[in-house]
């Protein structure tokens, strides 16, 4: 595979030429930088960047291949990723294709020779931007009519895109695809629960069942109605709420239905996305971060225990600190003083806005897991 030209607008005016890997085409997204030094075939398959272009701060991408068992989901949600230099050939026993060929196969874009760098300083000190890039149009005032038309990330549902369709059940822990000795491997609980999908990842999952609980997934689109009767049966004894893309405040429909879970008394987590619901389904809206968080080296400070946890983050939202007007913070990122989780007062629900499954990252909030599993 040969390297081939891609033109680049973005909103603020800035057009640039570099070289395109994996499809062509033309694609529209949000500009987004993430510092993790690994994990880059976790991060495109990461539901929760569906709309975005991920710029990789890591100058080397594409080292160690990609593999299927890496997957957080079935395919690459992201718009497209922005490296500095990618590899076309990998370096690693478990590889099975390469990073440009992975790409190409998930029909999504590559960008490199590219100063990842000035894009990074440019989105931490003017925000995440919409973009437009394409190894078709080399104009620069069509790419800007294109991008002008397009919609924009906080006008785009993508939980209809990346949900899926049907329920199913999930039943392995992390490294066991065989489905058959998770039981035996963890402190079985026998304890069944429910995992909205917003855009699972597929780790936070797996995180689910190494705690003993067995997990079904379902659609975003469930009525609460049917799972308070399920909750009533005894037949489920808790709700997940998922990660997922997007600005939580346009999902209307996902609030209304958490609104009536909290009502009902059932027993709720949420991580990421599903943080962020909770808290403007007990009546405390989201609201815009400058940059963002995102990437695997983020300080956060248990307030329980005082002991400061390295985190993975990925999230351009976050709630507002009036929520501690019925829950209590349970967690602080020290890098910007924001809420990364809550426990609620009068309802039994908490949550957090790091991720604890650590794909990629360090695996220092893994204990969250059994904190939910132990309070069914």
């Amino acid at each position: 595979m040969s390297l081939k030209p891609v033109w680049i607008y973005v909103e603020n005016g800035l057009f640039l030429e570099a070289k395109g890997f994996g499809a062509s085409g033309t694609r529209v997204g949000e500009i987004v930088f993430n510092t993790s030094m690994s994990g880059y075939q976790e991060i495109m398959s990461d539901p929760s960047y569906a709309g975005q272009f991920v710029v990789f701060t890591m100058p080397e991408i594409g080292i160690v291949g990609t593999n299927d068992a890496d997957m957080e989901s079935a395919k690459v949600h992201a718009s497209g990723m922005i490296v500095r230099k990618t590899n076309f050939e990998a370096s690693n026993f478990r590889s099975s294709s390469s990073l440009p060929d992975f790409l190409e196969a998930h029909k999504t874009l590559g960008i490199c020779d590219i100063d990842t760098r000035y894009l990074t300083k440019m989105v931490r000190d003017g925000g995440p931007r919409m973009m437009i890039a394409s190894t078709e149009i080399s104009s620069k005032e069509e790419l800007k009519r294109l991008l002008e038309e397009a919609p924009r990330i906080e006008e785009v549902d993508y939980i209809q895109q990346v949900s899926t369709k049907e329920p199913y059940v999930h039943n392995y822990g992390a490294w066991d695809e065989t489905a058959l000795s998770y039981k035996e491997a963890t402190n079985y609980l026998g304890k069944k629960i429910i995992a909205i999908d917003f855009g699972v990842k597929r780790n936070i999952l797996n995180e689910l069942c190494e705690v003993g609980l067995e997990v079904e997934v379902v659609p975003s689109t469930c009525k609460a109605e049917e799972l308070i009767a399920r909750y009533e049966a005894g037949e489920i004894s808790g709700v997940f709420l998922s990660n997922g893309p997007g600005d939580p405040l346009i999902l209307a429909e996902p609030i209304a239905q958490i609104k009536a879970l909290i009502k009902a008394k059932i027993p709720l987590f949420g991580i990421c996305l599903g943080h962020q619901l909770l808290s403007i389904a007990h009546g405390y809206p989201t609201y815009k971060l400058k940059f963002g968080q995102h990437g695997g080296n983020h300080p956060v400070k248990n307030s329980a225990t005082g002991i400061v946890e390295i985190t993975a983050q990925n999230h351009n939202y976050n709630v507002p600190d009036a929520v501690c007007e019925i829950a209590t913070v349970t967690h602080m990122n020290l890098f910007d003083k924001t809420i990364e989780g809550l426990e609620y007062k009068e309802t039994p629900a908490f949550s957090v806005q790091h991720h604890p499954e650590a794909s990629p990252g360090p695996h220092e909030s893994k204990y969250i897991f059994q904190t939910f599993a132990k309070r069914l």
